[in-house]
C-alpha cells in the first residue's frame, strides 16, 4: 500500500488524536460512522434510528465533526489502518488516490448485488469520480457544483439585472452597489476560513476562469504568476471590500447563515447551499433568491465538481453490516424519507437522476435545480481550465500533498483578507510551499 508523505501523516496524527474504536455491543454489533456535521449529514443521523429498527442488532455511533477536523482524522485513520471507522464520509478528492492505496474496500460487487440500489441511477459524473479502474469505491450521499445565490429582491430595488452567466467584473460591481453597512447586509459572502476544502475551493474556481494554475506541465509552481496573482488580488479585494464582516474565519456554515438571515445580498458557493436558503425552518429569505452559473472571466465555465460520499476503509471489521448502512443513506427510498419528513428542500442534491422526476422535489427546487444539473454537467477541466494542467482536480489538486500545501496556501489568504499580510506576500510564502511538492514530481518523472 502507498503511503502518506511522513510530513502530512504526522500532522494528521498531531491533529486529530485517537477515536475510539468499533466494538460488538452487548445486543450485537456496532457500526462506527465518522461523519461531516453538514446540515444534510445532521438530517441523516436524526433518521438513523429508522436504519437500526429494520437492521436489529446493528446499533449506530456517529463520530460528527467540523469539515477540516474531520478530513484530518478520517485521513489519518484509513492511512494508518486504524480500524477506528467502518464507515467514512470522504469526498471525490480522496476516493481515487485511496482506492489506488488500496486502503478502501471496492463496493462494486456490493452495488452490483443490490439490483433495486440502482448504482446506474448515479449522475455519471459524480459516479466516475467516485471510481477507481471501473469500480465504485465510494457512493455519493450528495453532489455539487457551484453556482451565485443572489436576493432578486434587492437586485429589483436598486435596478440591477443578473445575467444567466456572470462574469467576476460584473458580480464585483453588483457587489460594490448593494453593499449596505449600515444596514449590516453585504455585497457578497465568499469563504475566507483557513482550510483546503475551504476558502481554497471558491478562490480557485477564481484562478481557473482568470487562467491561472497551481502547477504547469512540468509541475513548476505558478502562484505567483501573473493570472494567479491577479485572481488571489481580486478575490481577497472583494471579500475585503464588500464582503461579509470577519471574513478570514467565514467558511461555507458561516456563509451560508449569514445569507439565509438576510446578510449577504449574494453568496458564491457550492450548489447544495440553495435547500438551506429554501427551508422556511432556517431561513429568512425563502422565495427570495435567484441563482446563476459560476461568474467566469476568460473560460467558458468554473463550477467545480464535489460530492460527500460513503466509503469502506479496507480494514472494517462489520463489511456487511457497513455496507446495509451506506446503502440506507444514499438510496432512491432515503431521498424519499427526507422529503416527507422534513421538507423536500432537505434533499440531498446533485447525486441521482431520479431525484429530478419527483414532483415534489420539482416544485419545491424549481428555482435551483436545474442550475444545479447544469453546474454538474459542465464541471469538467477541459471547461473550466484555461490552460492543461498535469493533476486532476477543478477546486483542488488531486495530489496527497494538497492537504498540507492547500491548508498552508489557505493560511496566506486568510491573514490576506485579515488584513495581516499583502496578497503578494502571501503568494510568495505559498509559491515557496508549492515548489516544494512540485520538485518531488519532477523528481520522479
Amino acid at each position: 500500500m502507498r503511503r502518506l508523505p511522513p510530513l502530512l501523516l504526522a500532522a494528521l496524527l498531531a491533529l486529530t488524536g485517537c477515536a475510539g474504536a468499533g466494538a460488538l455491543g452487548a445486543s450485537g454489533q456496532t457500526l462506527v460512522i465518522a461523519i461531516v456535521a453538514n446540515p444534510q449529514m445532521n438530517d441523516a443521523i436524526e433518521l438513523s434510528d429508522q436504519f437500526e429498527q429494520a437492521n436489529p442488532g446493528t446499533k449506530l455511533k456517529f463520530v460528527r465533526l467540523p469539515e477540516n477536523q474531520a478530513r484530518a482524522k478520517i485521513t489519518a485513520s484509513t492511512a494508518t489502518e486504524g480500524g477506528e471507522f467502518d464507515v467514512v464520509m470522504i469526498s471525490n478528492y480522496e476516493t481515487p488516490q485511496w482506492a489506488a492505496n488500496g486502503w478502501l474496500e471496492n463496493l462494486q460487487s456490493y452495488v452490483d448485488s443490490s439490483p433495486d440500489y440502482d448504482g446506474a441511477d448515479f449522475i455519471p459524473s459524480i459516479r466516475d469520480s467516485l471510481s477507481y479502474q471501473g469500480s465504485m469505491y465510494a457512493v455519493p450521499f450528495y453532489g455539487e457544483s457551484s453556482f451565485l445565490a443572489y436576493r432578486k429582491d434587492l437586485f429589483d430595488r436598486a435596478g440591477l439585472t443578473m445575467p444567466p452567466n456572470p462574469t467576476w467584473p460584473q458580480i464585483a460591481e453588483f457587489a460594490a452597489k448593494l453593499d449596505d453597512k449600515a444596514s449590516g447586509t453585504a455585497g457578497i459572502c465568499l469563504r475566507g476560513k483557513p482550510g483546503w476544502g475551504e476558502s481554497l475551493a471558491p478562490l480557485t474556481t477564481v484562478v481557473n476562469t482568470f487562467g491561472g494554475q497551481w502547477f504547469d506541465q512540468d509541475w513548476n509552481a505558478q502562484l505567483t504568476s501573473p493570472r494567479f496573482r491577479a485572481a488571489a488580488k481580486f478575490y481577497v479585494d472583494l471579500v475585503r471590500e464588500h464582503g461579509e464582516v470577519g471574513a478570514s474565519s467565514a467558511g461555507f456554515s458561516e456563509c451560508g447563515t449569514r445569507y439565509a438571515q438576510g446578510q449577504a445580498a449574494m453568496w458564491y458557493d457550492a450548489t447544495v447551499m440553495a435547500g438551506t436558503n429554501e427551508d422556511p425552518s432556517s431561513s429568512k429569505v425563502v422565495g427570495k433568491s435567484g441563482y446563476v452559473a459560476a461568474p467566469v472571466e476568460r473560460t467558458a465555465s468554473s463550477g467545480w465538481l464535489y460530492t460527500w460520499a460513503l466509503a469502506m476503509p479496507k480494514v472494517a471489521e462489520h463489511k456487511q453490516a457497513a455496507w446495509n448502512f451506506m446503502r440506507w443513506m444514499t438510496d432512491k427510498r432515503f431521498v424519499q424519507t427526507v422529503g416527507t419528513h422534513f421538507g423536500w428542500n432537505r434533499v440531498p442534491p446533485g447525486c441521482r437522476t431520479s431525484t429530478y422526476a419527483i414532483p415534489e422535489y420539482q416544485q419545491a427546487a424549481h428555482a435551483y435545480a436545474r442550475p444545479t444539473l447544469d453546474g454538474i454537467s459542465k464541471a469538467d477541466q477541459r471547461n473550466t481550465m484555461a490552460k492543461p494542467v498535469p493533476y486532476p482536480g477543478i477546486q483542488f489538486v488531486g495530489i496527497p500533498e494538497f492537504q498540507d500545501l492547500g491548508t498552508r496556501v489557505s493560511q496566506q489568504i486568510s491573514a490576506a483578507i485579515a488584513g495581516q499580510t499583502t496578497v503578494d506576500e502571501a503568494l510568495e510564502q505559498s509559491q515557496e510551499y508549492a515548489q516544494t511538492v512540485g520538485k518531488s514530481y519532477r523528481e520522479t518523472r
